[in-house]
């Protein structure tokens, strides 16, 4: 998925978006390099060494990786699981034109 949330951030860049990631990774001394090595430049935080037990996925009810949720501008879970690039962009544009009206 870093290919196409690279290009979510960089198309978005002017727009009220956000990503942000979570993960498990075992090491955080391997993890930060793979970061830079993905050019990942949104916030990534670490839910701890417990996988989808960890404080982070928990508090989300997430049971799997990846998990997607979109979050509207008011806080509000629009879409959770959207999969694929065409609709995963729609969601995000459909957001993006509700705040526009």
């Amino acid at each position: 998925m870093y290919p196409h949330e690279r290009s979510l951030v960089k198309r978005l860049q002017n727009e009220p978006f956000a990503l942000i990631g979570v993960n498990s990774d075992g090491d955080l001394d391997e993890l930060r390099p793979r970061l830079e090595e993905e050019n990942i430049t949104w916030r990534s935080f670490w839910n701890g060494l417990e996988g989808t037990g960890g404080p982070i996925s928990t508090a989300w009810n997430v049971r799997g990786w990846p998990t997607v949720y979109l979050i509207d501008h008011e806080g509000r879970i629009r879409f959770k699981n959207v999969r694929g690039e065409k609709e995963l962009d729609e969601a995000i544009d459909g957001l993006l034109a509700e705040i526009e009206r």
